[in-house]
């Protein structure tokens, strides 16, 4: 084993076994978000510098919805036996690197716009697989967001970093049939679809808190609600 792969070894231990960990799944229809996209990608990408892929909306939802679900974005001390609430979403973002798995952090994520996180994901992760991260990168993180469905999973039960209350798993875009209401009535048709899962501590989290966030995350992301941001 390489040193890197024991150590995330032991972080994954460390975190799996000293909290009480679950996960909720929810359904997300995001063919207006896809839509969005595929209409203003060219020209963000000409403006901003940088590609416009889905992962900067999931972390815009995410950090949204964190600021109207503080019991998500905290953290355990278990020595002191009290709670922190976090005043900042700085989100971690799993990136899948050639020495292993590395996870470093936007910092301030709920204060920036979709340019913004966009720009900083694409230098974090450019750091994390060249080898360019600083522990400042690498610190700090409030709450983590896992995209393996960029890898064609589905979904997964991600687990929650250690001194975190929750992570975010994002499952592959797919389209499949799906119910859809209309002003006609309720119809069939083919649709964008993604799940969305949250691992979480029982310690802290409740099953009701965890619904209500993923169902705040699907809100945000099915209204697609980006266009100003987008210049469209």
């Amino acid at each position: 084993m390489t040193r890197m792969r024991k150590v995330i070894g032991e972080n994954m231990m460390k975190a799996l076994h000293s909290q009480a960990q679950l996960t909720s799944v929810v359904e997300v229809d995001v063919t207006k978000l896809m839509k969005l996209r595929a209409r203003a990608k060219d020209a963000f990408a000409a403006r901003e510098g940088v590609k416009l892929s889905p992962m900067p909306f999931y972390v815009k939802a995410a950090a949204q919805a964190l600021k109207a679900h503080p019991v998500i974005n905290a953290r355990i001390n278990e020595d002191e036996g009290t709670i922190t609430y976090f005043d900042s979403e700085n989100i971690g973002i799993a990136v899948d690197a050639e020495k292993g798995l590395m996870t470093p952090v936007i910092k301030g994520a709920g204060d920036l716009n979709i340019a913004g996180i966009s720009k900083k994901t694409a230098e974090l992760a450019g750091k994390a697989r060249g080898g360019g991260l600083t522990p400042d990168d690498m610190s700090g993180a409030t709450f983590t967001i896992s995209n393996t469905g960029s890898r064609g999973a589905l979904f997964d039960t991600v687990i929650v970093p250690p001194n975190q209350a929750a992570i975010l798993g994002i499952g592959a875009t797919v389209k499949r049939p799906a119910v859809i209401e209309t002003e006609e009535g309720t119809v069939i048709g083919v649709r964008d679809m993604t799940y969305l899962s949250l691992s979480y501590d029982h310690r802290l989290v409740d099953g009701a808190d965890a619904a209500r966030y993923l169902t705040a995350v699907k809100a945000i992301l099915e209204a697609g609600e980006f266009e100003v941001e987008l210049g469209l």
